[in-house]
């Protein structure tokens, strides 16, 4: 625990979990707004209606939530493990449209790969006494 009268800086995960929540906003967007951006960012293989959008915004708002909260307590562990486990479901998720469904462009599978692979690596709970 920090000494009474200093602050504890955010770690590198923290910033790096208020990053990427950040960036999901733009996906929110995406799905609520402009269904023709998420279409081609990310679903290109396939046809999508408005309803869909709007579930991946949903669940992307959800996502982003987990982020940030969790950026801002990383030692909550209850937060910090259902944080992991929207990342690992994402990817999951990614992954059967990309190789059963064949709704995703390989270089699209990449870029939401990328952000889910990054967190499981340094997926370490830290650990606090209380």
């Amino acid at each position: 625990m920090a000494a009474e009268g200093t602050k504890k800086g955010v770690p590198a995960l923290g910033w790096w979990l208020m990053l990427v929540g950040s960036l999901r906003l733009a996906s929110v967007w995406f799905g609520f707004f402009d269904i023709w951006a998420l279409r081609v960012a990310v679903f290109s293989q396939t046809e999508m209606t408005d309803v869909h959008g709007r579930t991946f915004g949903v669940w992307t708002l959800l996502t982003c939530t987990l982020c940030l909260l969790c950026a801002l307590n990383l030692e909550n562990r209850p937060l910090y493990l259902a944080t992991f486990l929207s990342f690992i479901y994402a990817l999951g998720h990614f992954l059967t449209e990309y190789l059963i469904y064949h709704t995703m462009a390989a270089a699209n599978l990449s870029t939401v790969g990328f952000f889910a692979a990054r967190k499981s690596e340094g997926s370490s709970v830290p650990v606090t006494e209380y």
